[in-house]
């Protein structure tokens, strides 16, 4: 279970993690609109892993399932407001 981990331009801490094999045509355009610019920052397998540092796994691992991707969120919560702007 290989993913892509993205850092998003428009918040700092959080995180997209993209299944391998999922199209970006196939991700949310209001998702990628709100997020900004994705750099890629690591290559993981799930599956080699039993835990990661700010997520839960089986969370992780459920969401490359079904939609095969899962937004990290920022871990104090604060998102900023431009997030829910209109691009």
């Amino acid at each position: 279970m290989n993913c892509t981990i993205y850092r998003c331009s428009k918040q700092e801490q959080m995180y997209l993690y993209v299944r391998e094999d999922l199209p970006h045509d196939d991700l949310p355009a209001a998702l990628l609109q709100r997020l900004g610019r994705l750099e890629p920052v690591l290559e993981l397998n799930l599956a080699e892993r039993e835990r990661l540092a700010r997520v839960d796994i089986a969370t992780v691992r459920r969401a490359m399932d079904a939609p095969g991707w899962f937004l990290q969120m920022p871990p104090d919560g604060s998102i900023k407001v431009q997030l829910n702007d209109q691009i």
